[in-house]
């Protein structure tokens, strides 16, 4: 097996490296170090938690001369905040012996703080694509001095609705540049992308789309509701020393607040949660927080957690079995990160086996499904989503017997029923109501009222 010091690192790259106490590279490392290198246009394809940050960083540092100037040489693309924030603490890492000045810039933080900084001077600038856009429309963060553009998990970007934003950035960088993309799937929308706006670049796929890991134990059940599974989950986590970091994923906010709220009153501060409708500050303390061990369970959406790096994580629990199969992968992802061995859990409901079967489609995988616990309570309580439809319009406030349909239809009151007279009715109505000739003559006007 290939180590870093065979990658022809330098001095300072390796130290850091040796400080981290990493020694062997993984596969897209292995395989990007000399292409990234070369200045060709690059699109990695790999499996999410492979070091795809370190695949891309390593030869861009490698490369990067120390010159004395403002304007930065490296932008580096992510779809979230909280990515900003880990790939700007692992560039740190990297370049702990070298003399390169790095910047995250995301929104929901005070521009004007962040202009500042960019004025100071940067080398590297990690951002989001809305808030890079105002920075760069405003004249403050020079981009046509950008020699090599990163688009970071560029699969989420596009889902997210950036592409627009992708394209203006575009116009503001210089024709002359090196592109480099990295991402877990390969889709129609990234395909466009790459012909729209790459060189003839040089694909490095590692671990086909959907390619379950091996060190990733899967295990699934099939629970009838909402409560159920709160219920099962319930009976997992009071189990501390097994499900010791366990990471929840659910398809949406409103599910999340919804289960962290039966969960805190089980669980108390030992849980958190982030979802996009969170404020900053709250959503990186929950990060932080659980990443360090003060927090064992987070409650997270698919587009917060997608990327986040974190360590030792025991469980990946999917509450929701989601939509989109590669959605799934990325999930479990979390887990068995750096060869280490992880675990996932999977529930599914009725109206959820069939996305479990395009799950298992995409692997070429049967997940093992076992039996419910026979202590486990099965609830009869159903929430809003999950009722029959003719029942979502009845009143929480009355009972089955009291909600009676009444008719689709009720008499005219008498003063509307009253239809259009035309002919003299509009007459009158018009001289009711029309402007008086003279506006200062009262007389003339009552005159011609009474008429």
């Amino acid at each position: 097996m290939i180590t870093f010091e065979e990658l022809d690192l330098s001095n300072q790259l390796q130290y850091a490296i040796d400080d981290l106490g990493f020694v062997n590279p993984t596969p897209i490392q292995v395989q990007s170090f000399p292409v990234v290198r070369s200045g060709k246009d690059v699109v990695g394809i790999a499996q999410t938690g492979t070091g795809k940050t370190f695949a891309y960083m390593l030869p861009i540092l490698r490369e990067l001369k120390f010159i004395k100037t403002r304007h930065p040489r490296v932008l580096v693309l992510v779809p979230t905040r909280e990515l900003v924030l880990q790939v700007v603490d692992e560039i740190e890492k990297l370049s702990k012996y070298l003399n390169f000045r790095v910047l995250g810039v995301y929104g929901g933080a005070n521009i004007n703080t962040q202009k500042q900084s960019i004025a100071q001077g940067q080398d590297i600038i990690v951002a989001t694509p809305g808030r890079l856009y105002d920075l760069g429309v405003s004249n403050v963060l020079k981009l046509k001095t950008i020699q090599k553009l990163v688009i970071d998990e560029v699969d989420v970007m596009l889902d997210l609705g950036f592409r627009f934003q992708l394209l203006n950035i575009f116009d503001l960088l210089p024709v002359r540049r090196q592109n480099i993309m990295f991402s877990a799937t390969m889709t129609n929308d990234v395909d466009e992308l790459i012909l729209d706006f790459f060189k003839k670049p040089e694909k490095i796929s590692v671990a086909v789309s959907g390619t379950p890991l091996d060190n990733i134990v899967q295990e699934s059940y099939n629970v009838p509701n909402f409560f159920t599974k709160v219920n099962l989950l319930n009976d997992f986590l009071k189990d501390k020393e097994t499900f010791h970091k366990v990471l929840i994923f659910v398809a949406f906010k409103r599910t999340a607040d919804l289960l962290f709220k039966h969960l805190e009153e089980v669980f108390g501060s030992e849980t958190c949660v982030i979802h996009s409708n969170k404020t900053q500050n709250y959503r990186i303390r929950s990060i932080r927080q659980f990443d360090e061990g003060n927090n064992r369970i987070l409650v997270a959406t698919d587009v917060m957690a997608r990327g986040l790096d974190f360590d030792k994580i025991s469980h990946v629990i999917n509450f929701d079995t989601p939509d989109f199969p590669e959605n799934y992968m990325h999930r479990i992802g979390r887990t068995g990160r750096a060869e280490k061995e992880g675990k996932t859990i999977l529930f599914s409901t009725k109206k959820e086996q069939e996305s479990k079967e395009a799950i298992e489609s995409l692997m070429d995988f049967k997940i093992p499904l076992l039996a419910l616990p026979e202590t486990l309570e099965i609830s009869t309580l159903l929430t809003e989503d999950e009722r029959p439809k003719e029942d979502q319009g009845i009143s929480k406030n009355r009972t089955v017997l009291e909600h009676v349909p009444g008719p689709a239809f009720h008499e005219k009151s008498e003063k509307n029923s009253k239809t259009n007279q035309g002919g003299s009715y509009r007459r009158e109505i018009a001289i009711k109501y029309k402007k008086p000739k003279t506006r200062g003559d009262k007389n003339y006007n009552m005159r011609n009222k009474k008429k």
